[in-house]
Formats: C-alpha cells, sequence, structure tokens
C-alpha cells in the first residue's frame, strides 16, 4: 500500500488535535504503520493549526510536503485557501463554511478574503464544503464540529464507518459519547 496523507488545519481551539487522534488510533487499529505530526503554532492565539496524518505499510517521515495530501480537512475557510498548496491535484478538500477573523482582520489592517471556497471549486481538486458548525450545533454543542468533519471525511478514508463509530466511542469522554456520535452521523450523511 502507497502511503497516504492527510492534513488536518484549522485555528486552534477547534479540534484538530483530537480528529488527528482519532484518525491516528483508527490506522493503528487496522495494521498501518502510523506517523502524526502537529504543528501547534500560535494555537492559542487564534493561530493556525495544522497536523500531519500519514499512514501505509511503512512510513519513514511525519511530514507532508506541498503536493503530497491526497485529503485536505479543513476547520475554516482562509485555512482552506492557505494549505491548498499541500492537496495533490485531484485530491480532496473537506472544508467548513465557517469563517474565524485572523488577527490583521479584527485589528482593521485587512479584509476577510471574499468567494473563498467558490474560487476553490474551480481548481483541479474535489471540494466538500459543508456548515459543520451548524451541523455541530444541531448535534448539541459547536464543539464537535471537529467530528462532523472526520464524519464527511470516511467516505474519502475507505474505512468502514462501523469503525470509526468504535473509536469515537473508546476515545472521547463518556458522558460526551452520544452527542459525538450525533455529530460523526451528521456529517457523514452530509455528502
Amino acid at each position: 500500500m502507497t502511503t497516504k496523507n492527510i492534513l488536518i488545519v484549522g485555528v486552534g481551539g477547534q479540534g484538530t488535535l483530537l480528529a488527528s487522534k482519532l484518525m491516528g488510533k483508527c490506522f493503528t487499529e487496522l495494521g498501518y504503520d502510523v506517523k502524526v505530526s502537529e504543528v501547534h503554532g500560535m494555537s492559542q492565539r487564534g493561530g493556525s493549526v495544522v497536523t500531519y496524518v500519514r499512514y501505509g505499510e511503512k512510513v519513514y517521515s511525519p511530514v507532508i510536503e506541498k503536493g503530497e495530501a491526497d485529503i485536505i480537512i479543513s476547520f475554516e475557510q482562509l485555512e482552506s485557501a492557505r494549505w491548498l498548496p499541500y492537496l495533490k491535484k485531484g485530491g480532496v478538500l473537506i472544508s467548513s463554511t465557517q469563517k474565524i477573523d485572523p488577527m490583521p482582520v479584527i485589528m482593521g489592517k485587512a479584509a476577510y478574503p471574499e468567494d473563498i471556497l467558490s474560487k476553490l471549486s474551480e481548481k483541479d481538486i474535489r471540494l466538500v464544503s459543508l456548515d459543520a458548525l451548524s451541523l455541530a450545533i444541531k448535534a448539541g454543542t459547536p464543539k464537535c464540529a471537529n467530528i462532523v468533519l472526520l464524519g464527511a471525511a470516511v467516505q474519502f478514508l475507505g474505512i468502514d464507518k462501523e469503525m470509526w463509530v468504535d473509536i469515537i466511542r473508546s476515545t472521547v469522554p463518556p458522558k460526551t459519547i452520544d452527542i459525538n456520535l450525533k455529530a460523526f452521523e451528521l456529517g457523514y450523511n452530509a455528502n
């Protein structure tokens, strides 16, 4: 099996690290060699956060270079555009429609770019966009938008849905299992 490369990108506090933990656990349980590398940046100040997830028969490095990602899961529109150069031609970009103003926009020194997702849809990629935040709220809390996006990604990962359900059930805190499973199901059915 060739190595598969997944980038999970977002803004600090959105749950990118939990999503990567769930992926790493799932691929490990399937017997793959897995490398997960977390780059926090200024995550505590709303800065960009990226996690590399690589799995395959033998993975030698945790880093994904430009043009190598099979899938990018983006928790925010501007992050989708920022990390797009890492997606291979024909790759899959799963993006939340959520917008979070970066510091230059908050300070009035820049404007949030217009029509990001429509511009990305013109690229040589497969774009799946969904309102993960609204679906998370429907599940019970905005904090589970990460699990909504994971649910949306499952069809592109080629791994049985029930395995993901088991991984979520065994990983998230017991009191949040039902909400997370509902969020996963909403994301899974959003495509």
